[in-house]
């Protein structure tokens, strides 16, 4: 769980320092609003499992699950504020996150009790949630005058990208960890040597797209796509039992994330018909990622009978197989 703290605060917080007017105040609301996210999640976790659970509503248990989902929560609400990032007042911020945790919470339930989706590092249900909810709400704050940048303050600055460096690193060397929070005992270690290569594997990918296409390595490539890794192979983590399979969708996860910082990031700031602007590429590193990461997992899921020698740590993986639900 420790692990997990540390990629929110520490990697998330430094990582928004990259603005060179915002550094502060990204990691000040960062430090306060994933503490009120922690606290809430767990709340709306709890109520809605219980909503879709057949089982009497009772008082929420906490014990380090619900401690780490409320971590997950923080996050989404972090990757939304990352699209958000210096168009904001602290209460706007506040409340936006107090609403977006309650949807956060319903649709995390219905994936999971509803649907029993297996979603091990949260690519669909954090990743992607958090990416378009904070894209779609970049809409109403401050859209237009960001996209002017009259003021040249949605830029940063080599300060700024420098200290932001070490929360790339930060969230590079716990996100194995923060894949296999809540995986079980029999693939744990499966959860964490897969993330591992396929982050490597990213930041390999975004670095030679970066260097191909610029001739540098982009520092906005650097700071955010080499991490693309770490959000696709989330839904797929615990299937994959191949480290090259793991590789080529670590490495598709960087090239993807860095042609978006390249080209799409740009394209959505220069045409003022979207209105969108998204400070800190969360669509390229983990809306597009997560969506790429569902449809592996996806992929992975419907090959497992085929590619698993052990019929028992499959199910173990996928427990509605044992009620009679296929892998297709």
């Amino acid at each position: 769980m420790q692990d997990v703290h540390v990629m929110i605060y520490i990697g998330f917080g430094f990582l928004m320092v990259f603005l060179r007017t915002n550094s502060w105040t990204a990691v000040g609301f960062n430090y306060m609003l994933s503490a009120f996210a922690f606290q809430w999640g767990i709340l709306n976790a709890g109520f809605w499992h219980m909503v879709f659970s057949d089982k009497p509503f009772h008082k929420i248990n906490l014990d380090v699950v619900s401690l780490i989902i409320g971590d997950f929560a923080a996050g989404a609400c972090m990757i939304t504020y990352g699209a958000l990032l210096g168009k904001v007042d602290l209460f706007q911020l506040w409340i936006l996150i107090f609403f977006e945790i309650i949807f956060y919470a319903l649709n995390e339930a219905i994936a999971v009790k509803l649907y029993h989706a297996v979603d091990m590092g949260g690519s669909m249900i954090i990743h992607t949630f958090g990416a378009f909810f904070g894209v779609a709400a970049s809409y109403f704050f401050h859209n237009r005058k960001a996209i002017a940048q009259h003021d040249q303050k949605c830029v940063g600055g080599y300060v700024s990208q420098y200290v932001a460096m070490a929360g790339t690193i930060f969230l590079y060397l716990f996100w194995p960890s923060f894949n296999s929070a809540l995986a079980p005992a029999i693939s744990q270690q499966r959860v964490v040597v897969n993330t591992a290569f396929a982050i490597s594997a990213s930041c390999i990918g975004a670095a030679a797209f970066a260097r191909l296409n610029s001739g540098m390595l982009d520092m906005e490539i650097m700071l955010n796509a080499t991490l693309a890794g770490g959000v696709i192979i989330g839904a797929a983590s615990d299937i994959v039992v191949s480290p090259g399979v793991a590789i080529i969708i670590g490495g598709m996860g960087g090239i993807v994330s860095a042609a978006g910082f390249a080209y799409l990031t740009p394209y959505l700031r220069n045409h003022n018909f979207f209105h969108l602007h998204d400070t800190c590429g969360v669509l390229s590193l983990h809306g597009i990622p997560g969506v790429l990461g569902g449809l592996s997992g996806a992929v992975c899921a419907a090959l497992a009978d085929r590619s698993w020698a052990n019929p028992t740590a499959a199910a173990i993986v996928f427990p509605e197989t044992n009620k009679g639900r296929s892998f297709l």
